[in-house]
């Protein structure tokens, strides 16, 4: 009898859904249907205070693949989380202490357990063996690898074309994401596209160790809400996973058209087959934009918070957008002052992460009190009795209470 679910359709959903490249397929579906419990990992290096739904892409894949009785390997960076996979913006990383990153480590584990059952998630860190691993063991491991075969990645060859230096401990990331393979036994990975590179390495470095290589499922990078470069904190154009239900919804609904089927795919839970047929009908101008966006963001929210909320965050969003009010019901912030600093308020409300974004909004004329826009980051805001209506941007309110 099978330890795993087998069904022919939910292997067939899941090697199509956003999937961009699979190595190899025959051995990835092999696997699949073989009814073996598999060991599936997934690795995230702690970088900051939010994941976003662009790795939410990924951790989707993997409910799947929970739901289906395979075991999840989460593995947090611990060790590599101190300097980051090198940069696709083409600079080195900022080297973090081991303190920083435990203390990440345990703020992205509070997230996924919005997505995966964390009672069944086997949570590593690599600093298991990284911390403990002899510097003529290092050595070692490096030399199964050419420095050729390093800088065959592309960032590495974008950075050779533009004059840009690549530091020395940036040519090993790949080597030790690829050892991190071994160490886990891992049987499968599933990855955004551009940590093929890397997990190539650990397919080398098994069959080096006497294990069978793993497979490797790599999905679509999604889009940011900009509309044209991959989701991502540094590049502000994220979703949190965190984010709030109204904040969330207006977000979602901000996307432009051409991205709404890809975030059907890689950031909701609609059966695959439906997304179909609503890109047939997207395509052949026989469904609305706006209405499968506001499905969209309700689906979205429905998920990470309630049908409750979803259906707040819903009326809200058509109240203020469609009607041009303020909300109905926003969030309500006290802050216990009857005045305060504009910058103050904006990062007390939750509407930007520190002062220095604060200022920037303000700047970029996207703040706005009760309806008018201020201006200047040095202003003071008086708390009027019943409060006022702070906005950033289009979508982000709050009334703030003193």
């Amino acid at each position: 009898m099978s330890k795993t679910d087998t069904s022919p359709t939910k292997i067939s959903d899941f090697l199509e859904r956003g999937v961009r490249e699979i190595i190899t397929p025959e051995d990835t579906r092999r696997r699949l249907t073989s009814g073996q419990v598999l060991r599936v990992k997934h690795g995230v290096d702690p970088s900051g205070q939010d994941l976003h739904l662009g790795h939410a892409s990924a951790y989707l894949k993997l409910r799947d693949l929970q739901e289906m009785g395979h075991r999840i390997v989460f593995l947090i960076g611990g060790f590599t989380g101190r300097w980051g996979d090198p940069t696709e913006e083409l600079k080195t990383r900022a080297l973090r202490s081991k303190q920083e990153t435990e203390a990440a480590s345990q703020n992205y584990i509070n997230q996924i357990s919005k997505i995966l059952n964390i009672k069944d998630l086997e949570i590593r860190t690599n600093s298991e063996w990284y911390d403990k691993m002899s510097a003529e063991e290092l050595l070692r491991l490096m030399s199964h690898f050419t420095l050729g075969q390093v800088e065959e990645r592309d960032m590495f060859r974008e950075r050779k074309k533009k004059g840009l230096p690549t530091q020395l401990h940036e040519t090993i990331y790949p080597i030790l994401q690829g050892y991190d393979s071994v160490m886990l036994k891992s049987d499968l990975t599933v990855i955004g596209t551009d940590q093929i590179f890397n997990e190539n390495f650990g397919r080398d470095l098994q069959k080096k160790h006497g294990q069978e290589p793993q497979s490797i499922v790599a999905i679509d990078l999604l889009v940011g809400l900009d509309g044209e470069r991959k989701m991502g904190k540094s590049l502000n154009n994220y979703i949190s996973i965190n984010e709030k239900p109204e904040e969330r919804f207006g977000k979602i609904m901000s996307l432009p058209d051409e991205l709404i089927i890809d975030y059907f795919t890689l950031a909701s839970r609609v059966p695959l087959a439906e997304v179909k047929e609503m890109s047939q009908a997207l395509a052949q101008k026989q469904a609305n934009p706006r209405d499968l966006k506001l499905r969209l963001a309700e689906e979205i929210v429905t998920f990470y918070h309630s049908p409750a909320e979803a259906k707040v965050a819903r009326k809200n969003f058509i109240n203020t957008f469609s009607k041009k009010n303020a909300p109905t019901d926003p969030e309500i912030v006290k802050i216990g002052r009857s005045e305060t600093s504009l910058l103050d308020l904006v990062v007390k409300s939750g509407l930007a992460a520190s002062k220095s974004e604060a200022r920037r909004l303000v700047e970029d004329g996207a703040v706005d009190v009760d309806g008018v826009a201020v201006k200047s980051p040095s202003e003071i805001v008086k708390i009027k009795p019943e409060g006022i209506i702070l906005k950033v941007g289009k979508h982000r309110f709050v009334k703030v209470i003193g």
